[in-house]
């Protein structure tokens, strides 16, 4: 079946033979959409991320939605037809992370596209039922695809404890950073300032009400927040950026007794300033993916309380697959989520 490939640094549309065979806990799935995410381009930039390393041919994609065409016979809560979208991390049920509740910590895990891995861009995939979800019929498979993004925003608006009427402050206007400024929003913030040197970015997530975007170039980030907060700064940071500038002069912007959660990853190891941390007696938390997030996330965007569809900013056909990630790894600022559909 016709798959997208990273093979040698390159990209390839080829066929390639599905190994996976399909058990009765599992679901076959045609692909509708997939969106392509940082992690995804960073493959094809580098070849690795961190210790996962591109040694052979993989298929990326994992942020997917599609249509159920089999079921295994002890599924019951899926059927044929059915409009779905995949968690795409699949651990060992019986690890000790996985017992614990913290299946995303599984040393174990199989997540699409993540060396060796191969991911979703294809016309079909095997999959768990249990991490299968079905979506409603008035959300689109757009929509759906970007459940897998908004879940990393989800589970740093839940792990930071908000509390009704708390002002918040994301740094990073990427992706994950608006999807956490809504995730945020929705889990309580009365406001979210959001900030960036991108102005680009900036407008797209400053069109949500309750939203403040700030170009720290440009602007006085520090006046603003203690502007905004009576000069106590923010009550939950959710640093997004993964630059260690930042993360180093991080608290600076938060209240006393505050929570900061880390969201994006430095290349390289990163410093804080652990005084003037203890200081504040500042929380610090950490995230990483998500856990038993995708049904709320499903709920919340079926809500229509969080609109999605500002942010895909451009629909691309799998025969231009190459040309969708060219474009990804361009890193073109007006960019938010490009989306890549099978049909």
């Amino acid at each position: 079946m016709q798959s997208l490939v990273l093979d040698s640094g390159k990209l390839y549309i080829r066929d390639v033979e599905e190994t996976a065979v399909l058990t009765d806990n599992d679901v076959e799935i045609k692909i509708h959409t997939v969106g392509i995410c940082g992690s995804d381009v960073h493959y094809y930039q580098h070849g690795r991320i961190g210790p996962f390393i591109v040694e052979k041919p993989m298929i990326l994609g994992h942020e997917a939605s599609g249509i159920v065409t089999k079921v295994g016979k002890n599924v019951t809560h899926l059927k044929v037809g059915d409009r779905v979208c995949m968690e795409p991390g699949i651990p060992n049920l019986s690890s000790i992370q996985s017992r614990s509740g913290f299946y995303n910590l599984d040393p174990e895990v199989r997540f699409w596209a993540t060396p060796p891995i191969d991911g979703c861009l294809k016309e079909r995939v095997i999959h768990p039922a249990a991490f299968t979800f079905k979506i409603p019929d008035h959300l689109s498979f757009a929509e759906g695809a970007m459940v897998e993004p908004l879940a990393i925003g989800m589970q740093a608006a839940t792990k930071a404890g908000i509390k009704p009427g708390d002002i918040a402050l994301v740094i990073g206007s990427g992706p994950i950073g608006i999807l956490t400024a809504l995730s945020a929003l929705a889990g309580g913030c009365a406001e979210v300032i959001i900030a960036d040197i991108a102005d680009t970015k900036l407008q797209i997530a400053g069109q949500y009400q309750g939203i403040h975007a700030v170009n720290s170039k440009t602007t006085d980030l520090l006046a603003k927040v203690h502007e905004m907060t009576d000069g106590m700064g923010v009550d939950i940071l959710f640093e997004c950026s993964g630059a260690k500038p930042v993360i180093v002069n991080m608290t600076q912007y938060m209240a006393p007794g505050s929570t900061a959660v880390l969201v994006g990853m430095p290349i390289e190891p990163a410093k804080v300033d652990i005084v003037s941390a203890q200081a504040k007696e500042i929380t610090f938390k950490t995230i990483f993916r998500y856990v038993n997030m995708y049904p709320r996330t499903i709920r919340l965007i079926a809500s229509g309380k969080l609109n999605l569809k500002p942010l895909i900013s451009k629909v691309y056909k799998f025969k231009d697959a190459i040309e969708a990630f060219d474009r990804a790894a361009a890193g073109n600022p007006n960019d938010v989520k490009i989306i890549i559909e099978m049909e």
